[in-house]
């Protein structure tokens, strides 16, 4: 007696099937596609699209579950439009935050030394896109599985929960202030390797509680914990919080904004980190 074959895995199944069972297509509707498919010379799911028996998001989703890649559900995309990495990983965006996280990587792995250090997002002034930047490379790190984790460091101006749609009544400045009780680290929907600590309420005294040594041990904790520990930070505009969450850190990214930022700014941010220990992984210039 002969065994039976065993069912194909979801990541095994081609476009086409993923699509026709999706949209529930019939028979007579499969051999549509395929012959307007062999006449155009396309793929299925773009003549499912052409011909109006699948949607773009039907084929995002199709490639997502065949490449095991986490794609934002359409709530997420219209809640968390920042989130490009994960509410568009095919597009010209997403491959750009995919070839920084290589560049970042390959430097972690070149320096053993890194790879035991978070990783802070600073640069001169409000506005840069160090939220966006912080936010989206944390997408792109989870998204390679190993366990990632979002901090929220800007305690003048916390935004990471407002931009992953989360609570924020407990976070960095409860768990400094010794008056957090509970999770205050919280997963993130449909990427199961992706946590966000949130800033918190925001605090009178953001420096002071940057610069207690609690935040240096709860950095090595993270750091021993996670694979990848990315920093949001305020801007170095408002004070030393930046540069001091970077000397806990250990390393650092500079974000530059085209036409916006000053090379005099950038100069004296860089020239506050001088005296520390802190590892320059690289300068990225946004340009949007």
């Amino acid at each position: 007696m002969s065994a039976k074959p065993a069912a194909a895995s979801l990541h095994d199944r081609s476009i086409g099937d993923i699509i026709r069972d999706a949209r529930n297509l019939s028979a007579a509707e499969v051999e549509k596609v395929l012959a307007y498919q062999r006449d155009k010379g396309l793929r299925f799911g773009e003549a499912a699209v052409a011909l109006g028996l699948a949607s773009e998001d039907d084929v995002l989703s199709a490639l997502a579950q065949q490449f095991h890649y986490p794609l934002a559900t359409a709530e997420r995309r219209v809640s968390s439009p920042e989130l490009v990495t994960l509410n568009q990983p095919f597009s010209v965006q997403a491959e750009a935050m995919r070839a920084m996280r290589s560049q970042i990587t390959m430097r972690w792995n070149n320096d053993a030394t890194l790879a035991r250090h978070g990783l802070a997002v600073i640069s001169p002034q409000t506005g840069d896109g160090k939220t966006f930047f912080a936010a989206n490379l944390a997408v792109a790190l989870a998204q390679l599985g190993g366990r990632t984790l979002l901090v929220d460091a800007d305690l003048r101006g916390p935004r990471q929960h407002e931009v992953f749609c989360i609570p924020n009544a407990v976070g960095l400045s409860t768990v400094l202030s010794g008056r957090a009780e509970g999770h205050v680290i919280q997963a993130v929907e449909g990427v199961t390797s992706l946590f966000v600590l949130p800033g918190g309420p925001i605090p009178p005294n953001p420096l002071e509680l940057i610069e207690r040594p609690a935040f240096g041990l709860l950095m090595r904790e993270l750091c021993a914990k996670f694979d990848h520990v990315v920093v949001d930070t305020a801007a170095g505009s408002l004070g030393a919080d930046a540069c001091m969450v970077a000397a806990r850190c250990g390393a650092a990214l500079v974000l530059t904004r085209k036409d916006a930022s000053k090379v005099d700014d950038l100069q004296d941010l860089v020239a506050s980190l001088s005296g520390s220990s802190v590892q320059l992984v690289g300068a990225i210039l946004n340009e949007h």
